[in-house]
C-alpha cells in the first residue's frame, strides 16, 4: 500500500510539473504577456530590412544577383531567417543625395535599415560637419519611426591629410554611440584595396568581395534582426 501512495504521489508531482512546464511555454517567460494572434501572424510575416546606401551597396559594375542585398539576403535565409533585404543603394548618393530620398527610400512597413553611406562624401572632400549633419538628420528620421539602424561606417581616402582624415573617420562611431545603434565599423573590411576581390577600379567589391563583406557582417545583421523582431512582436518600446 505504501509503494502505491509513494507511485500515485510520484506521478502526481510529475502531473503538476508538467503542467508548469507547458504554462511557461505558453507564457514565453515568467511575466511576459501571451502573443495574440494578430502579433502572431505578423511575427510570421517576412522581416522588411532596407539596405540604404550608395554605389556599394547598389551594386555598380554587378548583375543584380550579385550585389550586397541579394547576397546577405540568400546568406540569411540560409541561416533559417525569415528576410526580405530591398536593395535601396544609389550609385554616387552623398549623405545629402540619401537624405533627401530618405522618405521614399524607406517606406513606411520597413522593419530594419542598414545605412552605408559616407563613401562619395570623403571622396568628394566634403566638410566631415556637413556629413555629420546628415547622418544625424538621417538617424533621427529613422529612430523617430522606430526603425532599428545598423550602421556601416565609413572612412576617408588618405589624400585630403590626417586632419580631414581624422574629422571625417570619427562621425560614424560617434552617431553609434550617441544614438545606441548597432556599429559595423567599416563596411569595405576585409576588401578594400585587395585587388582579388574589387573590380577593375579598386573601388567597388567584385562579386567575392562582397560575399567577404557580408559573411563579416553577418553577425551584426542579425543583431539587427533581433532588434527587429522584438519591435514587431511589442517586447521592446526602441
Amino acid at each position: 500500500m505504501k509503494a502505491m501512495e509513494r507511485t500515485r504521489n510520484v506521478l502526481g508531482l510529475a502531473q503538476v510539473v508538467g503542467i508548469l512546464a507547458l504554462v511557461n511555454v505558453l507564457v514565453g517567460t515568467i511575466g511576459a504577456p501571451l502573443l495574440t494572434p494578430a502579433a502572431l501572424a505578423e511575427a510570421e510575416k517576412p522581416l522588411r530590412i532596407v539596405a540604404f546606401g550608395d554605389s556599394l551597396t547598389s551594386g555598380y559594375g554587378l548583375r543584380s544577383s550579385q550585389s550586397f542585398p541579394v547576397q546577405l539576403q540568400k546568406a540569411l535565409k540560409k541561416r533559417g531567417h525569415n528576410v526580405v533585404v530591398t536593395n535601396a543603394g544609389v550609385a554616387g548618393d552623398t549623405t545629402s543625395g540619401g537624405l533627401e530620398r530618405l522618405a521614399w527610400a524607406v517606406p513606411d512597413g520597413t522593419d530594419a535599415v542598414i545605412v552605408e553611406l559616407g563613401a562619395n562624401d570623403a571622396l568628394r572632400g566634403i566638410d566631415p560637419k556637413v556629413t555629420r549633419a546628415n547622418m544625424e538628420k538621417i538617424i533621427a528620421n529613422l529612430k523617430a519611426r522606430h526603425i532599428p539602424i545598423l550602421l556601416a561606417g565609413m572612412r576617408s581616402p588618405a589624400n585630403w591629410g590626417d586632419g580631414y582624415a581624422d574629422d571625417f573617420d570619427a562621425v560614424f562611431p560617434d552617431l553609434a554611440r550617441a544614438n545606441g545603434l548597432i556599429f559595423y565599423p567599416f563596411f569595405l573590411d576585409g576588401v578594400v584595396l585587395d585587388p582579388k576581390l574589387n573590380q577593375s577600379d579598386g573601388m567597388h567589391p567584385a562579386p567575392k568581395g562582397v560575399a567577404v563583406i557580408v559573411k563579416r557582417m553577418l553577425p551584426s545583421v542579425e543583431e539587427l534582426i533581433t532588434r527587429a523582431q522584438a519591435r514587431r512582436t511589442g517586447t521592446t518600446k526602441s
